[in-house]
C-alpha cells in the first residue's frame, strides 16, 4: 500500500512538471499570435442594411473575396487576411495593399450591393438569399451578386427593374438580418 502511495505521488509530481512543461512551450505560440494585427485599416461605420456572411455572427464579407479585384481583373480573387479592412463592421479582404488601399478611398465605390444579398431576389422578392461570390456583374460602376447562374439570367432579363425595386426593398431590411435557410 505505501508503495502505491508513493507510486501514485511521483506519477502526480511527474504529470504537474509535464503540464507546466507544456503551458511554459504553449505561451511563445499566443503570444506570436497575438501580434498579428486584425486589420489593415478600420473605416468604423455602421451597415446601412444587412450583410451576408456565411454565419450570422461572422464577419467576412464577400467570402472572403477582394472586393476591387472584381473591377480590375477577369476574374475576382480571393483575398488574403493579411490585407484586411473593417468596413462599417465587416471584414474585406485583399489580393494585395495595393487593392486594399484602393477601397479605403472609397469603400462604397468597391462594396457590393445589397450587402453581398442576391440582387434578384432583393428586387423580385424582397427577400435575402446569399449572394454567390462568383455570380455577378458590375452595373453602372457598382457590383451585384445572385444566387447561381440561373438566377442571374431571371434577374438579367430586367436589370434595371431589378435594381430599382431592390433599391426600395433593401433598406427595409434591418442590418441584423440574416439568410436564414
Amino acid at each position: 500500500m505505501k508503495k502505491s502511495l508513493i507510486t501514485l505521488a511521483l506519477l502526480a509530481g511527474v504529470t504537474a512538471a509535464c503540464t507546466n512543461q507544456e503551458a511554459e512551450t504553449a505561451a511563445p505560440e499566443t503570444e506570436e499570435v497575438a501580434a498579428t494585427p486584425a486589420a489593415l485599416a478600420d473605416l468604423g461605420g455602421t451597415p446601412e442594411g444587412p450583410v451576408y456572411t456565411e454565419t450570422k455572427g461572422e464577419t467576412l464579407a464577400l467570402s472572403g473575396y477582394d472586393a476591387v479585384s472584381y473591377f480590375t481583373g477577369d476574374e475576382p480573387a480571393l483575398g488574403s487576411e493579411e490585407f484586411t479592412v473593417r468596413y462599417q463592421g465587416y471584414d474585406y479582404r485583399f489580393a494585395s495593399a495595393d487593392n486594399a488601399k484602393q477601397f479605403q478611398a472609397d469603400p462604397a465605390k468597391y462594396a457590393p450591393q445589397y450587402g453581398g444579398y442576391c440582387a434578384w431576389a432583393i428586387g423580385a422578392n424582397d427577400a435575402l438569399a446569399p449572394g454567390d461570390p462568383k455570380v455577378y456583374k458590375i452595373v453602372d460602376g457598382k457590383l451585384y451578386l445572385n444566387f447561381n447562374a440561373d438566377v442571374a439570367k431571371k434577374w438579367e432579363v430586367d436589370i434595371p427593374g431589378f435594381i430599382s425595386k431592390g433599391d426600395v426593398n433593401y433598406p427595409k431590411h434591418d442590418a441584423s438580418e440574416h439568410y436564414q435557410d
